[in-house]
């Protein structure tokens, strides 16, 4: 009896099997003939293309599968290297092409070199809409050109720039980048890519051009493309296809080659190519290639598709949204739906409805009313914790119309276009600075800290009151600050001309620096520091100079600024106790040994910029041979060697070698381990501007040769221009 009754339970679980994978392959229409193989590792293989004679409609879609030589396999077009990674019954597949690339060295000779051709037969066209012609590179220019309609075609760009901040991110307009658009029914394609100089003008930043026929989503252009594209081997490109190169009715006609054989499906003409394609009719899915492909859809199961208010019935190809009794209407939820007669039921629906209305908005006004509230409190207490009332009666006290002004929230958010990223002019150790303008179109720098830091708070606050210490006309001046925010906001003037050094590292900017030019920004740079030490009541250390706290205006003065590090210095004291801050490369070597903050540290710190300025080579590189990273080092040692002018930017003028070495020996006491041996800030600028003034004297009395200088003595007190002491006024004692 239990074998009898296992053995029917048996039956029962193979009956129920067999229904169910019936009702899966109705329900899951067949993409390829029975037998035949319907994917290639992981790409679907639909009919009419195959991987064998029987299983493709012709020779033309009798693809290779690879599994010889590749593990997962790879789908290839017939007799060729083309991978194919889609295949799409809509008419379309898509294949990786190669990626043509030019390449030359230093002395203008080739290295490397590509042109890839796609070659199609004339049932594959490359699609003329999804595909791009792309051109990058700097000194580039290229074609593509081939068959299409049985005759030739060409067409081509050019991409050319003269620096890296030429090319710009997302722009493909010619500079580092071009596109161009292909013709219809394009069968073969044959790119051809060239150099007009050679990359000899740029080979510092882009020695190597690419071209590509790819789909334009693929592909989106940043700067970084110049040189990692040579890394890319290939990319997807889109390639339309369709049955023969005749029309429908041509096809109809013979109808042993016919390929759309389903029932329920209809022929029509691609608007690219040759030949024609099938689709299932309206209301059916599947493939319209094979006899039996295209499947009735259940629109019924596909509320999106059927839109049934109440009850939906399939039909052969549609469906049909029915009434209950009673009602009437078209039933269809996004038409008249089933209606009934206006009724007690109906009415009292209605006013519930309009109740839950009025008390949903009502709510929601509440909402926004204590949010409000919510937000003014907030503000004013960031404002009270940020010591606003104190600094407002300062300011009253004060009573200047130089005075900073407070801004509310709302002013600066409106300023910046609610702080967005597209504002964003600069990032620093201490915050993010956003561009800005103000309702009488002022321009202005606003100062945001990356995150809340109570350190941060406090650093904000201090550059505020150092800052409302310093008038001098080389100072970014301080407008205002807004202290509702979690974080005060500090408002500068906005200097709209990069840093000094961008202008110095940047080789078409640096061109711009005349060492008349450098050494007015260092005399400029000096006399801010200077006045910062001995020119205000409380002596101020900057403690982050470099050449990036230094910005440039439109006229190309220097405007120190970052004044987050800075410390106020007691007269009575020579030294203080601090936290080691700044920026490795122009940090004081005493200071950091010591953690003892003195003026001579920014004595350290302003004689690497001016050996930036005199080098034009950065103040650490770790690319660069070990003996060379750190710029102050590297310097002492040339200076050592007597090298100096080998290591000289090229854009200083070489005919003033006496004014160079002067600022060199300068740089060199500047950078004296020992600080009581370096100079004091007031004795470096009375030097530099000693200089300035000798030179305007030998221009104005147009002297064709310099006049010979007394030697410049290497200490920490006496710093030459003998001949000028009776015209130069001498160091003011201990510098300040």
């Amino acid at each position: 009896m239990k074998k009898a009754l296992n053995l029917q339970t048996h039956v029962f679980i193979i009956v129920v099997l067999a229904s169910t994978s019936s009702i899966s392959a109705t329900l899951i229409p067949p993409i390829s003939k029975p037998g035949c193989a319907d994917s290639c590792g992981g790409v679907s293989i639909p009919f009419p293309f195959g991987t064998s004679k029987e299983c493709s409609h012709s020779e033309v879609f009798f693809l290779t599968c690879n599994s010889t030589h590749f593990n997962p396999p790879k789908l290839f077009l017939p007799g060729s290297a083309i991978e194919i990674t889609d295949i799409s019954l809509d008419g379309q597949l898509r294949i990786l092409n190669f990626v043509a690339h030019d390449c030359y060295n230093l002395s203008g000779a080739r290295i490397s070199y590509s042109d890839p051709t796609v070659f199609l037969s004339t049932s594959l066209t490359i699609n003329n809409t999804a595909n791009k012609f792309t051109i990058v590179g700097c000194d580039t220019y290229g074609f593509v050109y081939g068959r299409r309609l049985d005759r030739d075609y060409q067409t081509g760009c050019t991409a050319m720039c003269y620096g890296e901040d030429d090319v710009e991110k997302g722009s493909c307009s010619g500079l580092g980048c071009c596109q161009t658009s292909i013709p219809k029914q394009v069968w073969k394609a044959v790119i051809e890519l060239k150099s007009y100089g050679n990359y000899s003008k740029v080979f510092d930043f882009n020695n190597c051009g690419y071209a590509f026929l790819a789909e334009e989503g693929a592909f989106s252009f940043s700067p970084e493309n110049i040189t990692n594209l040579r890394n890319v081997e290939k990319l997807p490109m889109v390639v339309d296809w369709a049955i023969g190169n005749g029309s429908c009715e041509a096809a109809k006609m013979n109808s042993s080659s016919y390929a759309c054989t389903s029932l329920d499906s209809d022929c029509y003409k691609p608007n690219n190519g040759y030949g024609y394609r099938c689709s299932c009719r309206s209301g059916y899915q599947g493939n319209p290639y094979l006899d039996a492909g295209c499947q009735d859809i259940d629109e019924c199961e596909d509320p999106n598709l059927s839109k049934c208010e109440k009850r939906c019935v399939n039909t052969q190809g549609s469906f049909e949204c029915v009434c209950p009794k009673g009602y009437h209407g078209d039933g269809r939820s996004d038409g008249q739906g089933c209606i009934r007669g206006e009724s007690l039921l109906f009415k009292l629906v209605a006013g519930i409805s309009l109740g839950i209305i009025v008390v949903l908005l009502s709510t929601w006004w509440i909402y926004l009313v204590i949010q409000k509230r919510r937000l003014t409190k907030m503000r004013q207490q960031f404002f009270h914790q940020n010591g606003g009332q104190m600094l407002q009666q300062q300011l009253k006290r004060e009573g200047s119309p130089q005075t900073a002004t407070i801004f509310s929230e709302s002013e600066l958010i409106k300023a910046t276009n609610n702080f967005h990223r597209s504002m964003i002019v600069g990032q620093g150790g201490y915050g993010v600075v956003y561009k800005g303008v103000l309702p009488n179109n002022c321009l202005v720098a606003i100062k945001k800290s990356k995150e809340f830091d109570p350190n941060q708070i406090q650093q904000f606050a201090n550059e505020f009151i150092v800052l409302s210490q310093i008038n001098h006309r080389n100072v970014v001046r301080l407008l205002g600050c807004c202290l509702e925010t979690q974080v005060p906001l500090l408002v500068y003037e906005f200097i709209n001309n990069g840093t000094l050094f961008e202008h110095i590292h940047n080789k078409p900017k640096a061109r711009r620096l005349s060492w008349d030019t450098r050494l007015r920004i260092a005399a400029e740079a000096a006399g801010v520091l200077s006045h910062l030490h001995s020119g205000v009541s409380t002596p101020i250390i900057h403690r982050d100079v470099k050449s990036a706290n230094i910005l440039l205006d439109h006229t190309l003065s220097a405007k120190v600024s970052d004044f987050g590090a800075s410390r106020l210095f007691p007269m009575d004291q020579t030294q203080v106790n601090t936290l080691v801050q700044g920026t490795f490369g122009y940090l004081d070597p005493e200071y950091m040994l010591t953690s003892q903050l003195t003026e001579k540290s920014d004595v350290y710190s302003f004689g690497v910029v001016l050996v930036e300025l005199l080098t034009g080579i950065k103040a650490l590189c770790y690319d660069k041979p070990e003996e060379e990273r750190c710029l102050a080092n590297f310097f002492l040692s040339v200076m050592k060697q007597d090298s100096l002018f080998q290591i000289l930017d090229e854009n200083v003028e070489r005919g003033e070698r006496e004014e160079v070495m002067r600022v060199a020996i300068l740089a060199r006491n500047c950078l004296k381990v020992r600080g009581d041996e370096r100079p004091f800030m007031r004795e470096v600028e009375m030097e530099l501007e000693g200089l300035r003034l000798l030179r305007t004297q030998l221009h104005r009395s147009n002297s064709s040769q310099i006049t010979e200088f007394d030697s410049f003595e290497d200490t920490n007190t006496s710093f030459g221009f003998d001949s000028l002491k009776d015209q130069v006024v001498s160091p003011m004692g201990g510098g300040r």
